[in-house]
């Protein structure tokens, strides 16, 4: 069974997987032709499903020349921080390590982990504390930064990070299950994280 389908569109599965990622593809792909060809010869009386092409766009061609800017898009549940802004860099707290993105970037995808997110504009420099979420950086220099919560760090209060800091610790150090251990180590790596931002 597994041999058969890895070689059902009458190529080994990685060379289908090398197409499917190029950025040539036709301008609106409704679906995957060889593989409703391929579906058609063994179930002939029932309708092929629809392969998760039938739902992508292509991704954006990667142009000839680096541009001058990175646009960032910077959105949380609630609101649109940023939308379309061209910028010179933005410097990400991934779970890698701090990343710099610049105009020109390889496509990545990087997880965000409590810390500073800051834009890098002319001589103007923004400064979000993140405290999760995602970066989708795409090879057509757009960043798409999605967090679950934001805040400028100069709109920070500093003795509030203090208080939560020592409340999540006593919380550690009382805490019986492993729900309310997780729950307070959660509130101190975040508050570390936001005392680190006030402090760096």
């Amino acid at each position: 069974m597994f041999r058969r389908a890895t070689t059902l569109l009458g190529r080994p599965l990685l060379a289908a997987r090398a197409r499917r990622f190029s950025t040539d593809l036709p301008a609106a792909p409704t679906a995957d032709s060889q593989f409703v060809e391929a579906w058609n010869k063994v179930v002939p009386n029932l309708d092929p499903p629809r392969t998760p092409l039938a739902f992508m766009t292509p991704r954006p061609a990667t142009p000839s020349s680096i541009p001058s800017k990175l646009t960032v898009n910077f959105m949380l549940p609630y609101s649109s921080e940023k939308s379309g802004k061209e910028v010179d860099m933005v410097i990400i707290p991934a779970t890698t390590g701090q990343m710099g993105v610049l105009p020109g970037h390889v496509a990545t995808i990087a997880e965000l982990k409590p810390g500073i997110l800051s834009v890098h504009s002319e001589n103007e420099v923004t400064k979000y504390f993140v405290s999760s979420g995602f970066a989708f950086i795409h090879a057509n220099s757009v960043a798409d930064i999605v967090a679950v919560e934001a805040v400028p760090v100069d709109q920070i209060d500093s003795s509030l990070v203090q208080k939560g800091l020592q409340e999540f610790t006593q919380k550690l150090n009382s805490a019986t299950t492993d729900l309310e251990k997780a729950e307070a180590q959660i509130g101190i790596d975040v508050h570390s994280a936001l005392n680190a931002a006030l402090s760096g």
